[in-house]
């Protein structure tokens, strides 16, 4: 199978369910977020341990689910994959066991101090960047709500895994000070 179709050429894209549209359609800003999202995740993995790198894994799975969902608009002839409906409460867990061992947060922080935390909170951003662009997709087109509350949850997650990167690495948490340069 050839990668290229040179299809897409003349700026447009075929969804999955077979519509062409432009490749600037809400739902190409919507599962390309998702996929670049994905992208990141997996950079993640790097920086984790077995069981971490077990849930990220699921994690991408799961990413990809929702893209395909997000790529098509109408009916389409072929078995769709599956939005694990326990993913939620997935991320809510790993979070709750992350949290236990992390001091409590008292201030906003700057993102930094370690590569793997900046990772982090790049990934958690493009999260929130997909977020977005799915809720601006549901005002126009039917878009199923666990994608948008899950992506809400992913990125709390990720911003409690960059907490624990800062810890697993030895970074410093810089508490942001709005009256620092005063």
């Amino acid at each position: 199978m050839k990668i290229y179709t040179k299809t897409g050429d003349k700026g447009s894209t075929s969804l999955l369910s077979g519509t062409r549209v432009s490749k600037y359609h809400p739902r190409l800003h919507a599962y390309g977020t998702v996929d670049e999202l994905n992208s990141w995740i997996g950079m993640l993995r790097e920086y984790a341990d077995a069981e971490l790198k077990a849930t990220l894994l699921e994690i991408q799975e799961t990413l990809f689910s929702l893209g395909s969902h997000l790529a098509v608009e109408g009916e389409v002839k072929f078995k769709m994959p599956e939005i694990p409906q326990d993913g939620i409460e997935k991320l809510e867990k790993a979070m709750d066991a992350m949290d236990e061992k992390l001091e409590p947060l008292r201030n906003f922080i700057l993102p930094g101090g370690h590569v793997s935390v900046s990772h982090c909170h790049i990934a958690r951003t493009v999260c929130r960047r997909a977020e977005r662009f799915v809720v601006e997709l549901a005002d126009t087109e039917k878009v199923d709500e666990f994608i948008v509350i899950y992506l809400n949850r992913l990125s709390d997650f990720l911003f409690v895994l960059s907490r624990k990167f800062a810890v697993d690495f030895g970074a410093e948490e810089i508490p942001w000070n709005p009256n620092a340069r005063d």
